[in-house]
């Protein structure tokens, strides 16, 4: 089978002397580039290796990461990846990054497991704490928090198995 990639970060500016980049994340995902992670710039550059391992990742919370890759060891090397992107095997990916996977979940049929209620995913809603999916279907709209108690997979294909909380229904 072949790696499946995602797009993780794009590299915004350069910083200091030393080849490091500030990276923000893609798509309203959260940083996902960390230490030893394995990733590809692109597009790739015409000399040079399109592939790179993250040796360090620091955040102040506001403005992005700071990164240095292994191999971009200068001003003039961090340049080159300025406005590029940075792409990720989804194998190397945290665990449960499906579920804040916002590009990939609009439009995704979800079903209630008790009550085969079916709806799909109209818009992700990013909490602090966990995100929340406004669902659309035949019974109205529902907002669903992102929760191990009511969605704990997303499969690659088919509907998304989901258990609504006692209390929480469907507003018409």
């Amino acid at each position: 089978m072949r790696d499946r990639f995602r797009r993780i970060a794009r590299v915004e500016k350069t910083h200091g002397r030393h080849g490091e980049v500030v990276t923000v994340p893609a798509h309203g995902l959260p940083s996902l580039v960390d230490v030893g992670l394995e990733v590809a710039v692109v597009p790739p550059m015409l000399r040079g290796t399109r592939w790179h391992r993250v040796l360090s990742c620091r955040s102040d919370g506001r403005s992005g990461d700071l990164v240095a890759l292994d191999g971009v060891e200068s001003l003039d090397g961090a340049e080159e990846l300025v406005g590029k992107w940075l792409l990720a095997r989804e194998a190397d990916l945290p665990a449960g990054f499906e579920l804040r996977d916002a590009p990939r979940l609009v439009g995704r049929a979800v079903r209630d497991e008790r009550t085969g209620a079916r709806g799909v995913i109209d818009e992700v809603m990013v909490g602090p704490a966990n995100d929340v999916w406004v669902l659309r279907g035949e019974l109205g709209e529902l907002l669903l928090p992102v929760i191990p108690d009511v969605v704990d997979h997303v499969p690659c294909e088919g509907d998304i198995e989901i258990r609504i909380p006692a209390g929480l229904d469907w507003e018409v």
